[in-house]
């Protein structure tokens, strides 16, 4: 999986205006369709607690937070999988991504165009989910053709047509009807089989509700609708923005100055925080961290690696030369205030290659090349 979220969605939906708070970095805006047409791509600091905590205890020379990809996609429109919009430019966009924000537009303003010229969430999200099924729909005709006939070569062929055939025309009958293929049960056997498909619709999915500032801290109806298609959609995250105010605190220059507008509005932090947060945990992504008076780091790890692995992603030679571990967790440090402490009161210990590395696992790595 990509170590990115695609940001999607209709039109004029408020794509780009997100993008370009969440990454601080200006994506072209504007109140016509297609106005995003080459995917602007920005890294993003992901927003951890944590290792705030573990500079105020263990004070580094730097700091380094996690990151995590963006990438803003252009607006797709009825119609995408046959081309329509710069649609085949587009969806080839969004394969690349491992997470979709999917962006719905939660507000009335006349004097911003809707594609469909009506607030209609339900609608607008049956609408990308279509042709993105559609698009995913001819991958696997295309598959199911050429597999089929591979069938009648041998019965090596045919044990695996055995196993495929049915994956692929379950998927067919679903993305047939608009049905994301990652809501059709598929356990981690199937799962692999029907990886090298690319599958869109296998992505997970985070619903990005862009509402106006008099929806912020409560649900407007927009935004419940959206919920609900959620739910039913693998019970996604769902993510609440108001586009404009995250635009206007991203254009301040000091986190007091964030602060002081965040409490103005009646916010604890910005909701742009919990669409990446949201973003890295969807992904699989987890945070190990590496402490001491040169550096604080947070380091980006999937799901159910081991320390080997683990300490690939610091050097490729501590993997190569793995030895053990010395691992405590970043509870261990806040209960007990240092990692001398943490040591007088057995909390630290020694773990080998087996060891599954956990998320806010604190950890320095013994290596010999």
């Amino acid at each position: 999986m990509s170590l990115n979220c695609g940001i999607v969605g209709l039109p004029n939906v408020g794509k780009s205006t997100i993008f370009s708070a969440v990454t601080s970095a200006p994506a072209e805006a504007a109140n016509y369709p297609f106005c995003t047409i080459d995917p602007n791509v920005g890294i993003v600091n992901v927003p951890d607690k944590r290792l705030d905590k573990i500079v105020e205890l263990i004070p580094p020379a730097k700091v380094v937070p996690a990151t995590v990809e963006f990438v803003d996609i252009a607006g797709l429109v009825k119609g995408a999988s046959q081309g329509e919009g710069l649609g085949n430019r587009f969806l080839g966009a969004i394969k690349e991504v491992g997470v979709i924000a999917h962006v719905v537009r939660c507000f009335d303003n006349a004097d911003i165009i809707h594609v469909n010229n009506k607030i209609d969430p339900e609608g607008d999200i049956e609408t990308i989910n279509i042709e993105l099924a559609l698009s995913d729909y001819e991958t696997v005709d295309k598959r199911y053709q050429k597999q089929s006939k591979l069938g009648r070569i041998s019965k090596e062929q045919q044990k695996e047509n055995e196993k495929v055939l049915p994956l692929y025309e379950k998927l067919l009958s679903a993305l047939e009807e608009g049905i994301p293929a990652r809501t059709l049960g598929f356990d981690e056997e199937e799962r692999a089989l029907l990886y090298d498909l690319h599958l869109i619709t296998m992505k997970p999915v985070i619903y990005v509700c862009n509402v106006d500032e008099d929806s912020i801290g409560e649900d407007n109806e927009y935004v419940k609708r959206v919920r609900e298609v959620a739910k039913k959609d693998n019970d996604s995250p769902v993510v609440v923005i108001c586009g404009k105010i995250e635009s206007e605190i991203a254009a301040l220059d000091t986190e007091e100055e964030k602060k002081e507008f965040l409490d103005a509005v009646g916010l604890e932090e910005s909701g742009l925080n919990h669409l990446v947060r949201a973003a890295y945990h969807a992904l699989g992504l987890r945070t190990f961290f590496t402490a001491g008076k040169d550096e604080d780091r947070a380091w980006t790890f999937k799901e159910g690696s081991k320390a080997p692995q683990c300490a690939g992603i610091i050097h490729t030679d501590f993997e190569k030369g793995f030895i053990k571990a010395e691992v405590y967790n970043y509870d261990d440090l806040v209960t007990y205030g240092s990692e001398a402490k943490v040591k007088e009161n057995g909390k630290m210990r020694l773990e080998g290659k087996e060891y599954i590395v956990q998320d806010g696992d604190i950890m320095f790595f013994k290596f010999n090349v």
